[in-house]
């Protein structure tokens, strides 16, 4: 166990197991007999009694106790004495068991159950908690019992503080006292209890209190776990606050139907095609809520009402709780300049699924300008006809700089309200940053330097959207570059946070995100208009991030990086055009957040892995309809289960049944035969484009 070789067992050991052996198999025999025949005689229980003391693991003989005792305590004589007698024989049948394996968990229960009737005195509990806490001060089991006790003996969080404090100091490396510790805080916190009304006066104490343990044994792993918890004490704000939103605050939105218009007055950023009739208004909060409906999002504008909106999470596990949020807001063909207005929160309902109430509104508007173009049947739109060459591209260029995103700025909701409340959690988090470094000056420690990295993107996190840029990214990445190497184990952890951290310094600012912004330009296109595509290629993506501040998105390539998950991308739903080309994307339902996004014409996911292994198993264990989310939508009333093809492609037919694709790349793929592109046009009637080939 635990990487330690085992030991050949001696002649006179395997004698001893093998007679202890037979003797349990007698046991349970018996036993069984007694059980199957509801036998609850004297000798009955006692067999059931030695059976636990050898294996106190046997959850079936707990149950036939539990039986046993509610057979007595029914019977017609019982009296409060015969209660007593029957249920101290059970505490002591539990403490001989415990005596065997401290760490049953049958024992454990049993033992609770026992006290719940209550009519046995709980004082002795602490006392005998004591002994199996000296004997193993980490078994965790006698810690949860140690709480039910507490609660039930109505003892204080304080003195129960206290104690975790002293068995702390006893052994600074005993992680369940550590953790008992973040559970009473968590508590105290919940409850708002005298003195620990205000996290800003408890956490200082604290961080001082974990220094002691981190400095005396830096690669002890207790102190660095209750460490991580005080961090996300310090930055998690309690209240969900909106983080971002499309359309921006003040931003223009221009629709032109099918149709990219190069009006004077707008930007390409603010032109929007769309052929349903509608656009979509993203709410994206800094953590998963609820509640989120026309009740308690109001949307004035002279075109809609409020009432027909229809909210919809953005959520993977498809639940009634997501951090993004959407709902499309329908608009005449005719011209139209209109104002609208979206407050959120100003009547009560959305909550985090931590349970707190969003309780500072917030209030956003934006133009909406539409302009009905009749299209010339000799020009192509852009959406049904985009070649992703290099050639195809061309940068920005820095004359647009006023017109850059115009609603960039407005995208992050400045939560003014969180200014002097946060001011206690940027001095703790400078404090620790500075300790930190010291420690780090001291010993090479990896943990410390994973720490620092947490501490550094938690403070420009806190500090961004008052300051309008990342101060530590740069050593941020160099952290997470140092670990990939003296870490290899975890590797691809810091992949993902390196990636995570260079998307967000990717898109802190104007300046820098304009330098991965690019006009497309196809000579065989007459569209009026060159779109704007976001290159985030070639930059070594294992990960995605920094949605918030990409919602504005149409044309996204992402070629050419490491990206194993899509899982996010949902958030962008103004994307129309999308490149996963030469990734390493293993199977099709990497590509579910997809389905969510209704714009998406043109995919691109060729010179992947999806195909190269037969059963996904990065989602289940075996490949069924019935194993995943995907599967459980198969209706049997559908035209697929008459065809042999796509039954057998039920995967293929259940991620791209909902899209409304015009061209699809997916070529360099294991699974991309011709027989499986067959079934894709099966899938998709209104595909015009498969692998750079017209359809018929």
């Amino acid at each position: 166990m635990h990487g330690r070789p085992r030991k050949a067992p001696k002649p006179e050991d395997e004698a001893a197991s093998s007679a202890k052996a037979q003797k349990l198999r007698a046991l349970q025999t018996q036993f069984f007999t007694f059980h199957h025949n509801k036998i609850y005689t004297k000798e009955a229980v006692e067999l059931s009694a030695k059976l636990l003391e050898i294996n106190p693991e046997s959850y079936t003989a707990w149950n036939y106790r539990k039986l046993a005792v509610e057979h007595y305590l029914n019977l017609p004589d019982c009296n409060p004495d015969s209660i007593k007698s029957v249920l101290d024989d059970e505490l002591r049948v539990v403490e001989n068991a415990l005596r065997q394996n401290f760490k049953s968990y049958g024992a454990w229960h049993h033992r609770k159950w026992v006290l719940s009737k209550g009519h046995s005195s709980i004082d002795n509990e602490l006392r005998l908690l004591d002994k199996f806490q000296k004997a193993d001060s980490r078994n965790f089991h006698a810690w949860n019992y140690r709480r039910y006790v507490a609660e039930s003996m109505k003892r204080s969080e304080q003195d129960e503080l206290k104690y975790a404090e002293d068995m702390i100091y006893t052994n600074f490396s005993n992680y369940s006292a550590w953790h008992n510790r973040s559970v009473l805080l968590s508590a105290l916190f919940e409850k708002k209890a005298g003195g620990f009304l205000l996290k800003e006066k408890v956490l200082p104490e604290e961080y001082e209190f974990i220094h002691q343990a981190i400095f005396t044994d830096p690669d002890d792993q207790s102190g660095w776990f209750y460490h991580l918890w005080l961090l996300d004490q310090t930055v998690t704000t309690d209240s969900p606050l909106l983080a971002s939103s499309w359309p921006g605050h003040g931003s223009d939105v221009l629709l032109v139907g099918d149709r990219c218009y190069n009006g004077s007055a707008f930007s390409p950023f603010s032109a929007l095609h769309s052929d349903s009739g509608s656009f979509p208004i993203v709410l994206y909060f800094n953590q998963p809520v609820g509640g989120v409906n026309s009740s308690t999002v109001t949307v004035e504008c002279g075109f809609n009402k409020n009432e027909d909106l229809f909210w919809k999470p953005l959520s993977a596990s498809n639940s009634q709780t997501a951090q993004v949020w959407v709902a499309h807001l329908k608009v005449p063909s005719s011209d139209l300049h209109s104002t609208v207005e979206v407050s959120v929160g100003h009547s009560k309902g959305i909550i985090s699924t931590r349970g707190f109430v969003y309780s500072h509104p917030s209030m956003f508007s934006f133009k909406v300008h539409v302009q009905p173009m009749e299209r010339d049947s000799s020009q192509v739109s852009v959406a049904e006809n985009i070649s992703l060459r290099e050639e195809n591209f061309k940068v920005y260029g820095t004359q647009s700089e006023e017109s850059i995103i115009d609603s960039f700025d407005q995208l992050i909701i400045k939560n003014g309200h969180e200014t002097t409340a946060s001011n206690w959690r940027f001095e703790a988090l400078a404090k620790e940053i500075e300790c930190f470094r010291e420690l780090l000056s001291l010993v090479d420690c990896k943990i410390g330097k994973l720490t620092l990295a947490r501490l550094l993107k938690a403070y420009d996190a806190m500090s961004y959207p008052f300051a309008n840029k990342l101060v530590h990214s740069e050593e941020v990445l160099e952290l997470y570059s140092d670990l990939m190497k003296l870490d290899p184990t975890h590797y691809q952890f810091y992949k993902d946070e390196h990636s995570i951290v260079l998307l967000q310094k990717v898109t802190s600012s104007k300046e820098s995100l304009l330098q991965h912004c690019f006009q497309y330009k196809d000579s065989a296109s007459s569209a009026i208009c060159d779109p704007i595509c976001l290159r985030l290629n070639n930059l070594s993506l294992s990960r995605m991030g920094a949605f918030e501040k990409l919602l504005w998105v149409q044309m996204l390539d992402l070629s050419h990086n490491e990206l194993q998950s899509i899982e996010g991308l949902e958030a962008m739903q103004l994307l129309s055009c999308l490149s996963l080309r030469n990734n390493k994307l293993r199977s099709l339902t990497t590509l579910e957040p997809l389905r969510k996004l209704k714009s998406l014409r043109i995919l691109d996911i060729s010179y992947n892995q999806i195909g190269d292994q037969s059963i996904d198993t990065t989602r289940y264990v075996c490949s069924s309809p019935l194993s995943h989310s995907v599967g459980s939508e198969l209706n049997r009333d559908e035209t697929v289960t008459s065809d042999v093809a796509l039954i057998n492609n039920w995967e293929a037919f259940f991620i791209f049944k909902d899209f409304n694709l015009n061209q699809l790349d997916i070529v360099g793929n294991t699974i991309a035969d011709e027989k499986f592109k067959s079934v894709l046009v099966k899938i998709m009637p209104k595909l015009k484009q498969l692998d750079g080939k017209l359809l018929d």
